[in-house]
C-alpha cells in the first residue's frame, strides 16, 4: 500500500522506517502497523517481555484553572471533581443525545487535569471542549508533547533500570521522571490489558527515548497491528469501531465508568450531555447490549458481520473481530438485543453467506494484568 504524501508524521517516523516498519495511514498519519517480525510475534512479545509503541497520534492536552474539575465534569457522566491528586480515571464525551463523542483518560496534576483523547478525534475532542467549557478554564493543546506507550510484564523491568522509582506506582497513578535525561510525565496504564506505562515526553526527545527503551533486552517495537489484536484480547473499546456517536454508554456496557455520584441518586447526578437518557437507560435497560463473542468453528469473524438467530433473524452486528493470538482462537465482539447478550447464549455470525456458530462469551478473553500493588 502506498502511503500518501500529506500525511502527518510523528516524531519517530524515521525511526520506524529504519526499524523497517509497514506504514500505513491511521488518523491521519503515517503509522507503523507492523515491523519485520509482524503482528503474531509482536503481540506475544507484548504478553510476555515488553512491547514499545508511538502512540503520538494521539491527542493530549491540558485543562487549568480554579473551575476545571467541575467544568470538565459537566461533560461527562463521571467523577471528575472527586479524582485525588496523583490518580488517573476513564472517561466518555457524550453528545446531547448520549452517544459518545470520545473515550479518554484524565489524570489530576494538582495544577492541571492532563487529558489523552483519540488520534482520529483530537481535533474535534478539543474544539468540543473550547466551545463547551473554554469560558470556565484554559483549554491547553500540547502538540509539543509526544506519547509512548511500554506495555508488557517485564515493562516495569525496563523502565524502572532509567527510573527505579516507576516501580512504585501502582495502576492509573503517575507523577514526574527522569528517563535516560529526559523529562517525561508516565502514568502506569495501557490499552493492552497488560502491566505497563505510558510516557508524555517532548516530541524533540522523543526519538531519544525510544532509542534509548529499545536498547533493553526486553523491549522491542510494536506496530498498531498488534495493539488492536492485543486491546481486543483485553475486551476493550475501540473507538470507531465499538463506541461512537450512535451508541451510548450504557448499550456499550461501560457502566463501570460512571461513578455512583452521577447516577440517579447520587450526589452530583446528572447535568451531563444526553444524562435524561442515559439514566433512564441504567434504570430501564437498552435496546441493545455490547458482548463478547467467541467462535465455535475455527473462522475468524470480522467487523460488521451480521449476527442473526438460529431462526436467520438479524438481532446484530460484529464491531471487531480476529482470531485471538494468545487464545489461538476467532474473538470478537459486538450488539445484539438484550435477549441475545446472556453468556452461552447461541448465535451465528453470517460470513460470506453461510453461518458460523459463536457463542456470548465473558470478557477479557485474556485476564488483564494490571499492576495494583
Amino acid at each position: 500500500m502506498s502511503v500518501p504524501a500529506d500525511l502527518l508524521k510523528t516524531p519517530l517516523h524515521a525511526l520506524h522506517l529504519e526499524l523497517g516498519a509497514r506504514m500505513v495511514p491511521f488518523a491521519g498519519y503515517s503509522m507503523p502497523v507492523q515491523y519485520p517480525s509482524g503482528l503474531m510475534a509482536e503481540h506475544l512479545h507484548t504478553r510476555t517481555a515488553a512491547g514499545l509503541f508511538d502512540v503520538s497520534h494521539m491527542g493530549q492536552l491540558r485543562l487549568e484553572g480554579g473551575d476545571a474539575a467541575a467544568a470538565f465534569e459537566s461533560l461527562m457522566p463521571v467523577d471528575v471533581i472527586d479524582l485525588p491528586v496523583g490518580k488517573q480515571r476513564y472517561g466518555l464525551l457524550l453528545n446531547d443525545d448520549g452517544g459518545i463523542l470520545d473515550d479518554l483518560m484524565f489524570f489530576n496534576r494538582g495544577a492541571d487535569l492532563f487529558v489523552i483523547v483519540n488520534g482520529a478525534c483530537k481535533v474535534a475532542d478539543i474544539d468540543h471542549i473550547e466551545k463547551r467549557i473554554g469560558h470556565r478554564c484554559e483549554v491547553i493543546p500540547m502538540p509539543e508533547m509526544a506519547l509512548l506507550a511500554l506495555q508488557g510484564p517485564q515493562a516495569v523491568t525496563a523502565l524502572a533500570r532509567f527510573a527505579p522509582e516507576v516501580a512504585k506506582l501502582v495502576f492509573m497513578t503517575g507523577g514526574r521522571f527522569q528517563v535516560a535525561d529526559t523529562d517525561c510525565f508516565i502514568t502506569r496504564s495501557g490499552y493492552t490489558g497488560e502491566d505497563g506505562f505510558e510516557i508524555s515526553v517532548p516530541a524533540e526527545q522523543a526519538d531519544w527515548l525510544a532509542r534509548q527503551l529499545l536498547t533493553q533486552p526486553e523491549v522491542k517495537p510494536i506496530g498498531l497491528g498488534a495493539r488492536n489484536s492485543l486491546r481486543l484480547e483485553a475486551g476493550l473499546c475501540l473507538y470507531g469501531n465499538d463506541i461512537d456517536e450512535s451508541t451510548t454508554p450504557v448499550e456499550a456496557g461501560l457502566n463501570w465508568a460512571m461513578q455512583k455520584v452521577r447516577r440517579t441518586g447520587g450526589a452530583r447526578a446528572g447535568g451531563f450531555p444526553g444524562a435524561d437518557k442515559v439514566l433512564a437507560q441504567l434504570a430501564d435497560g437498552v435496546p441493545r447490549k455490547r458482548v463478547g463473542l467467541v467462535a465455535l468453528e475455527r473462522i475468524p469473524v470480522r467487523d460488521h458481520t451480521e449476527l442473526q438467530d438460529p431462526s436467520g433473524r438479524k438481532i446484530g452486528e460484529v464491531t471487531s473481530g480476529l482470531l485471538g493470538p494468545s487464545i489461538d482462537r476467532p474473538v470478537a465482539m459486538g450488539y445484539v438485543t438484550p435477549d441475545h447478550a446472556a453468556l452461552g447464549t447461541r448465535v451465528n455470525a453470517i460470513v460470506r453467506g453461510k453461518p458460523v456458530p459463536m457463542e456470548v462469551a465473558s470478557m477479557p478473553f485474556v485476564p488483564n494484568r494490571y499492576f495494583r500493588g
